[in-house]
């Protein structure tokens, strides 16, 4: 029996299609809940409201930690212009050009969701002379409402305040030849990956050597996501993220990216190697690749003091934080170095 690739891009499909920017994650974690209960797999929430697991293993003196992050990019309300739209202010790393045009949800602080477009406040080129070269910045791209509004008390009637969420549309789709195409493939593409795994330990009752916990966390993109919970038992600390694409990069669609550094510095050498040693044995596409503007939950959790062997990897996701697009090829291709990781009996340095 194989790790389901239906079973992880039906996931992702689901994820993506729950609102979770940074901050405000309670429905997808809730949905993870649910899943993994369904897994038969206990869970709990920390205080930040991740979500914890742990599987456990012959092995409970040393442990294993893998974590992937349900949060994303998105925005908040920062301020009502008088002309009814809306300024934002960023939650995450992008480029305003990346969801220029994009369909977003408001969501306010009773429950309430309208819906709206993000936009130049200089879009028409029938009017400015500008549309194409005004900055594309914080005082520049405004949220059209879908509401007859004129005002800033008509926005405000309808309960839309500074500090509402603003997720994106992730616009899913999953194409015969194989591609998924979204926004937020990072990092729930990973999360389905983790789900596609524990599904397959579950349903062959397969005992690991190591007790392994499994955080998914909610305030990675804000760079803090997985810095804690970390028991003091544990060993090792793999981070399951997307794979960066781009020039001057081996990553592509169809691998599964091992990362030798990014934006923190170098990941453990001995971890790395021996990831390499693990996709050649199990004869998977893979890369080795470096992430010049990048962080992630393992190196995070480095910054804070934790004393761990770290390691990054993950599918490989073209045009990250942006309109993102990755492969089935790579979604199976890390999920099945995870297993081979998680089922493999060396540890530590």
């Amino acid at each position: 029996m194989a790790i389901s690739v239906e079973y992880m891009v039906n996931a992702l499909v689901k994820l993506t299609s729950i609102p979770s920017p940074t901050g405000n994650t309670g429905r997808a974690i809730a949905w993870l809940e649910q899943t993994c209960k369904q897994l038969g797999v206990e869970t709990r929430r920390n205080h930040k409201g991740g979500l914890l697991l742990t599987l456990p293993g012959v092995n409970d003196e040393q442990q294993r930690f893998l974590t992937a992050h349900v949060d994303t990019l998105g925005a908040m309300v920062k301020e009502i212009k008088s002309n009814g739209r809306l300024l934002l202010s960023m939650i995450g790393g992008f480029r305003w050009n990346a969801v220029e045009g994009e369909y977003v949800e408001v969501e306010t602080s009773d429950g309430q969701r309208f819906t709206g477009t993000i936009l130049l406040k200089h879009a028409s080129v029938h009017v400015y002379k500008d549309a194409g070269s005004m900055e594309r910045s914080d005082d520049n791209m405004e949220v059209r409402l879908d509401v007859d509004v004129k005002n800033a008390d008509e926005v405000r009637a309808l309960g839309i305040a500074v500090g509402d969420f603003v997720s994106f549309d992730p616009r899913t789709q999953v194409t015969e030849s194989g591609y998924i195409k979204s926004r937020h493939i990072d990092d729930k593409a990973s999360a389905a990956i983790l789900l596609g795994v524990m599904k397959y330990l579950q349903e062959e009752k397969i005992a690991l050597p190591y007790t392994t916990h499994i955080l998914f966390s909610n305030n990675e993109e804000i760079g803090y996501g997985g810095n804690s919970n970390i028991p003091e038992r544990v060993v090792e600390y793999l981070s399951v993220d997307m794979g960066a694409i781009g020039e001057g990069q081996t990553t592509d669609e169809h691998c599964v990216s091992i990362c030798a550094k990014d934006s923190s510095g170098p990941y453990h050498y001995g971890l790395r190697k021996r990831l390499v040693e693990l996709a050649k044995q199990e004869e998977l596409y893979y890369q080795v690749d470096i992430y010049p503007y990048y962080g992630s939950d393992a190196s995070a959790a480095m910054r804070s003091g934790h004393d761990l062997v770290h390691g990054l990897i993950g599918p490989g996701v073209d045009a990250s934080h942006a309109n993102e697009r990755t492969h089935q090829d790579a979604m199976v291709n890390t999920a099945r170095l995870v297993l081979a990781y998680l089922l493999d009996q060396r540890i530590g340095g």
